[in-house]
């Protein structure tokens, strides 16, 4: 049976590959399995049908036979683990990259995201000007962290695997803010990973939702 996702009829990121159904889709195409879409509207997300598959109300979710999944993170791991691709056959690897997967969402990720919110949302507050030299040296002690132990290499263990996928997929929401600039091997290390022809079929069905032009169904 053929996975279908959900992901948002009308992206608040404009098509710029930041929801985080981008992930899935990328997930997908790094191992080569076929997918559908179904795509919501923001009252579609709140309504039960959809609440009984993700009970916060978010996208996306991932349905395969019988069995229901959200959260994206457990998604590319589910996917990671039955099809080949983004995990090593290496054990000591395999759980290495694993570890990368917990380390993008849960070290680098909630300071990247307390950083852009107030960056985005919080700008007109009064305490903005004072609050943020704080959020923004917390996330600047993590970026220095994952930046010295990339170093020169391609990928964050061997080869590129689901914790770079999703390390990627994270530090990708700075982009727009220029602070990536400021570590240029993880500047070129997201680069690199957006080269990747699966990355760039994900990016280009993610885009057609925003302009309109998805397959018919999806």
């Amino acid at each position: 049976m053929t996975a279908t996702i959900t992901a948002f009829q009308t992206s608040p990121d404009r098509g710029r590959g930041l929801a985080r159904d981008t992930r899935i889709r990328w997930a997908l195409e790094e191992v080569g399995q076929p997918y559908d879409v179904r795509l919501l509207s923001f009252e579609g997300m709140k309504q039960p049908a959809h609440l009984a598959l993700q009970p916060f109300g978010q996208i996306p979710t991932y349905e395969e036979d019988d069995l229901v999944l959200f959260e994206s993170g457990a998604i590319i791991l589910h996917i990671a683990e039955h099809r080949g691709g983004l995990l090593p056959e290496d054990a000591n690897a395999r759980a290495r990259a694993i570890m990368w997967m917990f380390a993008a969402l849960s070290t680098i990720e909630p300071p990247l995201v307390e950083f852009t919110t107030a960056l985005l949302f919080e700008r007109n507050e009064s305490w903005y000007e004072q609050r943020r030299p704080m959020i923004e040296d917390r996330l600047r002690k993590r970026l220095a962290a994952l930046s010295g132990r990339l170093g020169d290499a391609d990928w964050l263990d061997g080869a590129f695997s689901a914790g770079d996928l999703l390390m990627v997929s994270v530090l990708q929401r700075l982009k727009s803010s220029g602070i990536l600039n400021d570590y240029p091997n993880l500047s070129a290390y997201v680069a690199r990973a957006e080269a990747r022809p699966a990355y760039q079929r994900a990016f280009a069905a993610q885009l057609a939702v925003f302009t309109g032009n998805a397959p018919s169904g999806s």
